[in-house]
């Protein structure tokens, strides 16, 4: 039976501790291989490059056996996703696993997530995907997060993912004998209300720095924000396919040929 190929992403980029994590936890799984960008690319969604070169470096990276190689890409958690799968490594992944991210990717993050976008650009691709993150912004622990990862992992070579679709998989900042479990989750609602505070650079210069609040509007079941308060692994599958299908019905008996309303009252 043919060795897994294992396509190992993230956003923190290469050096990043969680990406290290992940690669050991994920040691006799199979053949790994290491893309990651070569600075942060946090909050980068799902951008692409496309008016500038895209440049790789060897990297020497702190891994287990098992990585074959490593690679450092300048550009965006999406373009190391593409650009592995179509140079950098021997034949098309068995699976894609973006991570391990510092900080929670649950709920409305999930659209700014640059570890979700290398996910999901494999599973663009057709390629079964997972991103794992670590519900902690600074510091932290990954050991328990990279268990949870592998055990993940292996059910999905295993089992295989649905055309189309990934996991997102958050783990709560506590000790692996604390956390309770894994739960199958939703995306919750949620958003940020932000604003931008006025500076000033040392050459007299005004410039702005985003600052915001974190609000939860779900107060549902089932919510990835839930289960991560109550001690548990969420694991939610993801789509790309973002059309609103519970609107569509609703959205197919509008019309669209009636004149707005004030061209109605200037020909009246």
């Amino acid at each position: 039976m043919k060795r897994p190929l294992i396509l190992i992403s993230n956003d923190d980029g290469i050096d990043a501790p969680g990406l290290r994590a992940l690669a050991w936890a994920l040691a006799g799984l199979g053949t790994l291989y290491v893309v990651a960008p070569l600075t942060e690319q946090s909050a980068v969604g799902h951008a692409i490059t496309v008016r500038d070169p895209v440049r790789v470096r060897p990297w020497p990276f702190d891994g287990p056996p098992d990585v074959a190689a490593a690679y450092a890409v300048g550009g965006t958690p999406a373009d190391c996703v593409k650009l592995a799968i179509d140079k950098l490594v021997p034949r098309r992944p068995d699976l894609v696993v973006s991570g391990i991210n510092q900080g929670p990717n649950t709920a409305v993050n999930v659209i700014y997530s640059g570890t979700v976008s290398a996910a999901t650009e494999a599973s663009i691709l057709g390629i079964d995907a997972l991103a794992v993150s670590l519900c902690r912004w600074e510091g932290g622990d990954f050991e328990p997060a990279g268990r949870y990862a592998r055990r993940i992992a292996e059910a999905v070579l295993r089992r295989g993912l649905p055309p189309g679709l990934l996991l997102n998989v958050n783990v709560p900042a506590l000790s692996f004998d604390e956390i309770k479990g894994i739960r199958t989750t939703r995306q919750a609602r949620s958003r940020w209300e932000e604003s931008f505070i006025d500076r000033v650079d040392p050459a007299n210069r005004p410039y702005y720095w985003l600052t915001g609040r974190f609000v939860n509007l779900d107060d549902g079941e089932n919510t990835d924000l839930g289960a991560v308060e109550e001690g548990y692994v969420s694991v939610t599958p993801l789509q790309h396919d973002l059309t609103a299908h519970t609107f569509l019905e609703e959205l197919a008996r509008w019309t669209w040929d009636e004149a707005p309303a004030g061209e109605k009252s200037r020909a009246e």
